[in-house]
Parts: structure tokens; C-alpha cells; sequence
């Protein structure tokens, strides 16, 4: 159940922001954000050690972000699946998903932004649809954009979750001041403002079904929750990207870029 939240002001000094909630089992292996992909040595993002990909990558000099989320639909085949983890690296690199094999990919929602605007891709297995964010507050979880991801459905209690996550807060995100933040030192509570609090969980427990970092014990060792929130926002001529490894944690930010 990851999250996206977008902010488009054209208007702004910083006229993207974005917020990427990571949701997965606790102990699958990852690296926090670096450059570590050789063949593309501009783009920075964590590191998922099972698949060698991303969730959130960035491109500092374009400057450009990308971020994906799990989508709903047809699975690819086992046989020839490809990783969700290298679309985020395309976008950050300006790429279009268009032009990869698309039935090797399982249903994503992957989200491609630059100053200029946002364009977010959903692909259900079948068919690809494409829309351009327009000024405002956006939320992408895993059943679309505004949960409104058409008919494919998913588990009855993740939807209940997706559709009070959904109801809590985006009329928060919606009336909370919307931050500038800038290149100077200042820590991610001040350069985020209103923001982070909201990021940070808004003070709802992990457990509550309206929970934005989520944390579930489904027994047997298996953890499922959110592992990282990253911040990124995005000027003419620079991006931030914060980033967090201890959701809820509003001293744990760290500065990546």
C-alpha cells in the first residue's frame, strides 16, 4: 500500500513536490539513497537487493524524479517478468515506458516529474493510460490515482485501508501550507513546514487503518509496513530529496541532496 503525494504549483519557486511513501516486508534487504547505479551515474535513490532497482530515484541535474507503486490487474508471466524497480530509473531519466516490453511488467502507476509537470503512467497488464497532472495536490495510491483505478480490484480489507488513508489526508494535504523548500542547511522541519508532520503520520498510530505508514504483524515473522518516506522537490535549476528510514520519526530526516 505505498503512497504518492504530488503538489504542482507552476507559480512556485519549487513548483513540484513530492512525497514517496515506501510500503513492503520489513526484512526485505535494501540500501539507503546513493548513486548506485554504474550505468546511470546521475540518478540517486535506495536500492532494493532482491531485484538491483529502485521505488524513487532522482536525477539532481535534469533535474527529474521518479517514483512507482504497485499497481492492479494481470500479472506478467512468471517466465519472462521483468522488475518494477528499473521504471523509476527510467523516468528519472527522462524515458518513456512506452517503449519497453510492457506485458513483462506486472500493473504499476509510475510517475515521472520535472519542473515543467508531472505524468503519470497506469498499466493494468493490458492497456496503458497516461494523464498529466494539473496544478494542486495529488494522491496516487495502489488502486490509482485518488484510489480511482477502475475496475480492477483488490483485497477488500486493502481497499479499506487505501480508502480511509485517502479520506484522512488529503483534505489535509489540501489545506496545509504548501512549503518552499530550498537549497540552503536548514533541516527538513523547517524547509518542509506544515508538511512533515502530515508525512510524518499526522499522530496516527501504525496500526490505525487510516495510517499512512502502516505497520502489520501477520504472524509468523512476517512484518509488512512502511520501511522509508523520501521528500524530493524540484526547481528550474535543483532538487532536495530528504529521506527518512525511521517512519514517524521527525528527527530521523536526513538530507540526501
Amino acid at each position: 500500500m505505498c503512497t504518492a503525494i504530488i503538489s504542482v504549483d507552476p507559480s512556485s519557486p519549487v513548483p513540484v513536490l513530492l512525497a514517496g511513501v515506501r510500503d513492503e516486508f520489513v526484512d526485505r534487504a535494501w540500501q539507503p539513497p546513493a548513486p548506485h547505479w554504474p550505468d546511470r551515474p546521475g540518478l540517486v535513490g535506495g536500492r532494493d537487493l532482491r531485484a538491483g532497482g529502485t521505488w524513487l530515484a532522482v536525477d539532481p541535474a535534469a533535474p527529474r524524479a521518479g517514483v512507482v507503486l504497485n499497481g492492479r490487474g494481470r500479472f506478467a508471466p512468471e517466465d519472462r517478468r521483468a522488475s518494477r524497480g528499473e521504471l523509476p530509473l527510467l523516468a528519472a531519466s527522462g524515458g518513456d515506458p512506452r517503449a519497453l516490453d510492457l506485458a513483462a511488467f506486472d500493473p504499476f502507476h509510475l510517475a515521472a516529474a520535472e519542473p515543467g509537470g508531472v505524468r503519470v503512467w497506469s498499466w493494468d497488464g493490458e492497456t496503458l493510460a497516461e494523464r498529466d497532472l494539473g496544478p494542486g495536490v495529488h494522491l496516487i495510491v495502489n488502486s490509482g490515482l485518488e484510489g480511482g483505478g477502475g475496475a480492477a480490484a483488490g483485497d477488500a480489507r486493502e481497499d479499506a485501508y487505501l480508502t480511509a488513508r485517502l479520506a484522512h489526508f488529503r483534505p489535509r494535504m489540501l489545506t496545509a501550507p504548501r512549503p518552499e523548500p530550498g537549497l540552503g542547511d536548514e533541516p527538513a522541519a523547517k524547509a518542509w513546514g506544515a508538511w512533515l508532520p502530515l508525512i510524518d503520520g499526522d499522530g496516527l498510530a501504525r496500526a490505525d487503518h487510516r495510517a499512512l505508514l502502516p505497520l502489520i504483524d501477520f504472524g509468523d515473522g512476517k512484518v509488512w509496513g512502511t520501511t522509508s518516506v523520501s521528500l524530493v522537490a524540484l526547481a528550474a535549476d535543483r532538487a532536495r530529496y530528504d529521506f527518512s528510514a525511521l517512519p514517524g520519526d521527525s528527527a530521523a530526516w536526513t538530507r540526501v541532496l
